[in-house]
């Protein structure tokens, strides 16, 4: 099982690359987002891999971040999300944007990636929105133990986190208190006091 490649950068298409390592040229399948942090040709390539093994073929998939091959994993777990609808949604959104989304049951921004219709944008929503909460959510989730005192924790993740955490000491799960809040942060903006948070996500678990 491979899973990581580290080599020169030898050819690339529409959605895929040829990394040589050693002499040997892997050919990986990129999602449109890390396709565009490449170097140019020639420069050295590191990927996360994620290699599906099929009695037809071997496929390999690379990702700039553990998180992104996290996402590819799950995103399939859900019928009628294969590998190319997968890498469609992280062309389009990061990890911790797609986090945000599922959390927050944002099914309209899940039917914008091509192939993704309104009945798989529920599906991925709803199957995918309890796991969320027990994934790495990376640096700019929304975590109940944020305070003022870690220093790269900007004003509005602080926010966020304490109404989180306010919604749960209200009863809420925390996958509930999490899309709740992800949906009014983006609604408020990043002015958004704690109260807001709070007022407005009571009106979000409640409609």
């Amino acid at each position: 099982m491979i899973a990581k490649l580290t080599g020169k950068l030898d050819s690339q298409g529409e959605d895929w690359i040829v990394i040589d390592v050693s002499g040997v040229g892997y050919l990986v399948f990129c999602s449109g987002r890390a396709l565009r942090l490449l170097p140019e040709k020639g420069g050295t390539v590191s990927l996360y891999i994620e290699t599906h093994v099929r009695e037809d073929h071997i496929h390999l998939y690379g990702f700039q971040e553990v998180s992104e091959r996290a996402w590819f994993v799950l995103l399939q777990t859900v019928q009628g999300v294969g590998a190319k609808v997968a890498l469609g949604i992280l062309s389009l959104y990061g990890g911790d944007e797609l986090t945000q989304i599922v959390a927050a049951g944002d099914k309209t921004a899940l039917t914008r990636v091509s192939g993704v219709g309104p009945k798989v944008a529920g599906r991925i929503a709803s199957e995918l929105k309890d796991k969320v909460a027990k994934m790495d959510l990376g640096p700019v989730a929304f975590s109940a133990e944020v305070t003022q005192k870690d220093a790269s924790t900007t004003p509005d993740q602080v926010a966020a986190g304490d109404a989180v955490s306010a919604l749960v000491n209200l009863g809420y799960g925390r996958a509930e208190a999490f899309g709740a809040v992800a949906a009014a942060a983006r609604n408020l903006g990043s002015d958004a006091t704690v109260e807001t948070l709070i007022t407005a996500g009571l009106k979000e678990l409640a409609a």
